[in-house]
């Protein structure tokens, strides 16, 4: 991922760190990855993403972060941030 585009999402996760909404658009994708997953979108051309959960432990998890590369769900990448998902999940669970 280029520098302008980990600078702002470097931004956003700041932001999010100190309960704040990150500057960049962002969706929540609870569904398709896990509970409190949120996808930063920065839209160029290539487009970029981020991909985290926040409220684990007064932690906030990247699963990933991504080049952009569909104009539709990006699955691969999606699988990616749920399997990181499970394993977190796994990690902070007693």
């Amino acid at each position: 991922m280029p520098d302008h585009a980990q600078k702002r999402f470097a931004l956003d996760l700041s932001a999010v760190c100190q309960g704040k909404d990150p500057f960049s658009k962002f969706k929540h994708i609870a569904g398709s990855v896990g509970q409190e997953a949120i996808e930063l979108i920065e839209n160029r051309r290539p487009a970029f993403r981020t991909v985290y959960v926040v409220k684990f432990e007064n932690m906030v998890y990247i699963l990933h972060s991504f080049t952009k590369t569909t104009n539709g769900v990006d699955r691969k990448a999606m699988e990616t941030a749920k399997k990181r998902y499970k394993a977190m999940i796994e990690e902070i669970s007693p």
